[in-house]
């Protein structure tokens, strides 16, 4: 894509058409920028799950963009969540899996599974059988999923209170051994299992499930995936500079294309645009 984009604007620029350079360019910028990313989430209503959305986009629960906390499900319809910065990713709250006679492969085609890109599946204690199930199915049909164990700050607070020498690690890794060993007798072949904190996402394992996230995605995704996620470490602000940084060569052909043109305010007004663009 981006190899295609430099070709036909020095094709462009060798006929002295700035115009038409700065055109493609803007046009390859906008493409790069509305590339989508859907994220389902999906477990137990009471799980967390609402909570993780709102964390993933950065937004408390007071914000009326948040998803609803805390409220009994009562819909089978997956409710979108956009980010508030880039409204090309959306978080879908996916219905609770359901009762034990529930068919993953219907749940899965009900919930319109093509457009998603991998699926997070939360649960606030021990992962079911219908999780497992689903995992197997989402598996099947060549899609990835993550298991997310959520709240598992409650977790800690309870393992302290009862425990007289309590050590967080070892509590933290016998959680983990617990949910994987549960999901293996359940069929699911070496799980991954990420123990998170809606509140404090720069602790335990969202950082570990990021970049999970990030090297299961194209490349293309995964540059949406890293501006998306909040700014929650060093590491992150590093990886959407590099991002931007790559993509900076393209703003500055557009301004120089447009500044060619001799029309008077328009390489101001040009540059405000991409400035307010890149700043968003």
């Amino acid at each position: 894509m981006e190899s295609e984009c430099i070709e036909d604007i020095t094709r462009a620029l060798e006929n002295n058409d700035t115009q038409l350079a700065a055109s493609i360019t803007q046009k390859y910028l906008e493409d790069l920028n509305s590339i989508p990313l859907n994220i389902a989430v999906t477990g137990e209503s009471g799980s967390g799950k609402s909570s993780f959305v709102n964390a993933f986009r950065g937004i408390d629960q007071e914000d009326e963009r948040a998803a609803p906390t805390g409220v009994v499900e009562t819909t089978m319809k997956p409710e979108p969540y956009p980010h508030p910065q880039y409204p090309n990713v959306t978080l879908w709250d996916l219905p609770g899996i359901g009762t034990p006679n529930f068919t993953a492969h219907q749940y899965l085609k009900h919930v319109e599974f093509e457009k998603f890109d991998f699926f997070i599946i939360i649960s606030a204690g021990r992962f079911r059988e219908n999780d497992a199930k689903l995992a197997q199915e989402i598996k099947k049909m060549g899609k990835s999923f993550y298991f997310v164990h959520a709240k598992i700050d409650n977790d800690l607070r309870a393992a302290e209170q009862s425990q007289r020498e309590y050590n967080q690690e070892n509590t933290l890794q016998k959680i983990r051994e617990n949910c994987i060993q549960g999901l293996e007798k359940q069929g699911v072949t070496s799980p991954q299992v990420f123990l998170v904190s809606n509140f404090d996402l720069h602790l335990y394992d969202f950082p570990t499930l990021q970049e999970t996230m990030e090297r299961d995605l194209p490349s293309h995704k995964r540059d949406v995936l890293i501006l998306a996620i909040p700014n929650i470490c060093k590491s992150n602000i590093q990886k959407k500079k590099e991002v931007f940084r790559s993509q900076i060569k393209f703003y500055a052909l557009t301004s120089a294309a447009i500044a060619a043109v001799p029309l008077p305010g328009l390489s101001i007004a040009a540059d405000l645009g991409i400035l307010v663009s890149v700043l968003r």
